[in-house]
């Protein structure tokens, strides 16, 4: 029989599991037999590589994957040290918790200082901030909010940087510390803390706004939403969006044309809307006007700079 044709007639998936394996570097040493006639005994030893954390059988695939567990797939030490013992290491979790508090600190730490420092080089940063718990922390109950402060550049940089603090406490100085010594744009949601940040121009975010207009739309049965206030000022935000997503693959320079051309009548609209509301007093349509009344300033610094950055507070609907 001869081969005529062929086809793909049907797919599986295989799956490989991890396996381990046990790496042994041996060391020669070698002796100069000439030396030795001579009365002289001379010994060399062949190089040996550098263990990744001295004293310890950790290699740099094995915290790497320790690493990806915890950080991407959650995995807690305890349930990594099961795993590792399916594995046929005996492997606790206090040296799993070792390799990786070590290797973060030796070789990953450095990495993270030189990625602060080109932040601060870019034109634009993103700051937000938000809590998480810690079980052991001195000082603080376990119930207690700590918090993760984060920094990124623009969204038209060329390559992105996102970095992450832990830091116990909510209070600006963090922020300010950070940044210090920045002197560009730094787009924030309205939290007051980030007036301690100096010399510097504060951009609002829109996104903020725009959610507390949209959970401000009557959404009662039989309600007629579509003529409330709160949903105009709802659809001025939306006018902006669509605007935005218009000019982001434009140059910086033609963007920031553009953007004042079309978007400065739509800022001019909204808050002349936004004089005219008589808002009830604690009603969710009164704490928007409130947040735009107060972050007015904040919200119009987009405007600017070329590479401001409304365009990445725009980028999920609520």
């Amino acid at each position: 029989m001869e081969d005529i044709d062929s086809k793909i007639v049907r797919e599986e998936i295989h799956i490989t599991p991890a396996k381990v394996e046990r790496v042994q570097y041996v060391q020669h040493s070698y002796a100069c037999p000439q030396c030795r006639e001579d009365g002289e005994s001379t010994i060399e030893k062949a190089p040996a590589p550098k263990p990744l954390i001295n004293h310890s059988m950790a290699s740099a695939s094995a915290v790497s994957y320790i690493m990806y567990q915890k950080c991407k797939n959650y995995l807690p030490f305890y349930r990594q040290e099961q795993d590792w013992a399916q594995l046929g290491v005996k492997l606790n979790r206090g040296t799993i918790a070792s390799w990786f508090n070590t290797c973060a600190e030796e070789y990953l730490e450095p990495v993270y200082d030189r990625f602060h420092k080109d932040l601060l080089q870019q034109t634009v940063i993103h700051a937000d901030e938000t809590t998480c718990q810690v079980l052991n922390e001195d000082d603080k109950t376990p119930e207690s909010k700590s918090y993760i402060w984060l920094y990124t550049s623009g969204a038209f940089e060329e390559h992105r940087i996102l970095l992450y603090e832990y830091q116990p406490l909510r209070g600006g100085y963090h922020a300010a510390k950070f940044l210090t010594d920045y002197h560009g744009f730094v787009h924030t949601d309205g939290f007051s803390g980030y007036n301690r940040l100096s010399d510097i121009t504060r951009c609002g975010c829109w996104a903020h706004f725009r959610r507390y207009m949209f959970e401000a739309i009557p959404k009662k049965k039989g309600s007629r939403s579509e003529t409330s206030e709160a949903y105009t000022g709802y659809s001025y935000c939306n006018q902006l969006f669509q605007i935005e997503k218009k000019l982001k693959d434009l140059e910086p320079k033609e963007r920031h044309k553009k953007r004042l051309e079309l978007e400065r009548p739509v800022l001019d609209a909204f808050w002349k809307w936004v004089n005219g509301i008589n808002a009830l007093g604690g009603s969710k349509l009164a704490k928007a006007i409130n947040y735009a009344q107060n972050q007015r300033s904040y919200l119009e610094n987009y405007l600017l700079m070329e590479d401001a950055p409304l365009v990445i507070t725009l980028l999920k609907e609520p």
